[in-house]
């Protein structure tokens, strides 16, 4: 399968079994989603396995960040959960907004392999995903953050098709705006005699 049909049969997928790659099969596709565009080779991120028990931690941690008696069930809705985390370098030249950037095109790139590998694939966020609880639960350091989490799974048998629309390139492919005709300058002498008859 090419990288081009790869990316037209990808989809999300909110319902998985519970089946998970090992971790040497993750790692394998980690190595490889890490060779995104990195100004400076900086690689401002890093990700966090979280299988069994570390799932409901999460749980007991997202139920602190709202409020609740009761740990959330949602980190169970998958057998393995990867926390993505940006990981912010000091650099003069690549600022704090494309370091995430990077993080999050690691994410991206991930999410297509493992689909392509036959499982499925969620990337959750919420709005605990930045919240002391949860940053806590993850041992997250002063320079970094939450992008959310990647739902792992099998692909359910007799999945139907995605229905997402197709995406109209036409209108998000555009071009540099032409710059608007700036007035042409008066001749220096033509200046002056306007001068010479107002005075």
């Amino acid at each position: 399968m090419s990288a081009l049909e790869a990316v037209r049969a990808r989809q999300s997928s909110s319902k998985v079994t519970d089946e998970a790659p090992s971790r040497d099969e993750l790692l394998k596709l980690v190595a490889a989603a890490g060779r995104v565009a990195d100004h400076s080779s900086l690689r401002p991120w890093r990700l966090i396995e979280l299988r069994g028990s570390d799932r409901e931690l999460l749980g007991a941690a997202i139920a602190k960040a709202e409020g609740d008696k009761s740990p959330s069930t949602k980190p169970l809705r998958a057998p393995l959960l990867i926390a993505v985390v940006a990981s912010y370098r000091k650099s003069e030249k690549v600022p704090r907004w494309e370091q995430e950037a990077v993080a999050s095109g690691v994410a991206h790139m991930l999410s297509l392999l493992l689909d392509e590998a036959g499982f499925g694939v969620l990337w959750r966020t919420g709005h605990y995903t930045r919240s002391k609880a949860v940053a806590k639960a993850h041992g997250l350091g002063k320079d970094e953050e939450l992008l959310g989490w990647l739902y792992i799974g099998g692909k359910p048998s007799g999945r139907r098709p995605g229905r997402r629309k197709p995406v109209d390139a036409r209108g998000l492919v555009t071009r540099m705006p032409k710059p608007k005709p700036q007035p042409t300058p008066e001749p220096k002498a033509k200046k002056k005699a306007k001068k010479q008859k107002k005075q």
